[in-house]
């Protein structure tokens, strides 16, 4: 393999993570597929992580690449990480996660047979403290879509880069963002690609990654310090889009998922927060969103019409809208806490 670019590149960034590190790397020294590369980023973590790698790489020195640095965090690892990438994709894995044995393989296949840019599959989200199984997602069939053509549909990828494998020549030409975001970070590293993207995306009904929510994850900690990078980050990538000159149709769905992700799934986490004003906070979410993604309040993605052909996202976001719209937030989202705490499922917006 040192001789030839692997299919797939796949970059773990890892910190505080080795009770769960050598189960995340025998599933990926696993895998069916014949040619990839794993670049791990021990990114100076105090534990023993390191001396795990170690002692993998010196037992699959083809296949695993280590790059020990200082402490700068998951976004300043992921782009370290593409820049030593060679595979013709790169995908992503959280090193507290793991992956089935098949799944870069069907990844691969699948983004090979339609030469496209993106290859989606599903995934379990599985409770770490109990080993219950949440939800599984992204498991449905789903027909394929050109970005170019309908970009809303965008919208239906989750947000995390760890069930998909992107073409490597399109990640490896986008540029970092001045502000660092702070959470959401994800979400954000793929809306650069997107602005770069207009070809295919294709799907894997099939749960090949299981990803195991900890209490102590960053999503789950969110604060309102937070609020003002994670804003600014979000508007420099409206502002790359506007300076590309993004279609109408792209930059209307990246208004539509900052609604989504800001007014939603980000003020959910943050009333969790007992520093939060809640109300005040909303209000703040608006006025940003009003100025930085006018059309999120009229948007051909989130209305009756496009939710009725496009299926379950797209109706759940219409509905929080209406809530959203009407001033309910916050009743809306102490019931779906309760709901959710009760029912012991997880987050989906």
């Amino acid at each position: 393999m040192p001789n030839r670019s692997p299919k797939v590149s796949v970059i773990i960034p890892c910190y505080k993570v080795e009770k769960y590190l050598p189960k995340c790397i025998a599933s990926l020294v696993g895998q069916t597929l014949d040619s990839y590369e794993l670049i791990f980023i021990n990114d100076g973590s105090p534990d023993h992580c390191i001396d795990i790698l170690q002692e993998w790489q010196s037992r699959y020195p083809d296949r695993i690449v280590i790059i020990d640095k200082k402490n700068e965090g998951v976004w300043r690892g992921r782009w370290d990480g593409i820049a030593k990438a060679r595979g013709e994709y790169i995908g992503f894995l959280d090193s507290d996660d793991y992956a089935e044995p098949n799944f870069l393989q069907d990844l691969y296949d699948t983004a090979k047979a339609a030469d496209a840019d993106i290859a989606v599959c599903g995934f379990s989200r599985t409770d770490l403290a109990t080993g219950k199984v949440l939800s599984r997602e992204m498991c449905d069939q789903r027909s394929p879509f050109t970005i170019s053509k309908d970009p809303g549909r965008l919208l239906e990828l989750n947000g995390a880069p760890w069930n998909k494998i992107f073409r490597a020549s399109v990640i490896k030409s986008l540029v970092d963002l001045p502000t660092e975001p702070p959470v959401l970070d994800d979400l954000l590293f793929h809306w650069l690609a997107y602005l770069e993207m207009n070809g295919e995306v294709v799907f894997v009904p099939e749960s090949l990654v299981n990803y195991m929510v900890r209490s102590d994850s960053i999503i789950q900690t969110v604060k309102p310090q937070q609020i003002e990078p994670t804003y600014e980050a979000f508007k420099e990538v409206k502002e790359r889009y506007a300076a590309h000159d993004a279609s109408e149709g792209k930059q209307e769905a990246l208004d539509a998922a900052a609604f989504l992700h800001l007014g939603i799934s980000f003020n959910y986490r943050l009333a969790a927060s007992p520093d939060c004003d809640l109300k005040a906070t909303i209000q703040m979410c608006t006025e940003f969103l009003n100025k930085n993604f006018p059309t999120w309040h009229d948007s051909p993605y989130i209305n009756g019409q496009y939710a009725r052909t496009h299926g379950k996202t797209f109706k759940r976001l219409l509905t929080v809208s209406r809530f959203y719209k009407l001033g309910l937030l916050p009743a809306f989202l102490s019931v779906y806490s309760a709901v959710i705490n009760h029912f012991g499922i997880d987050i989906k917006w």
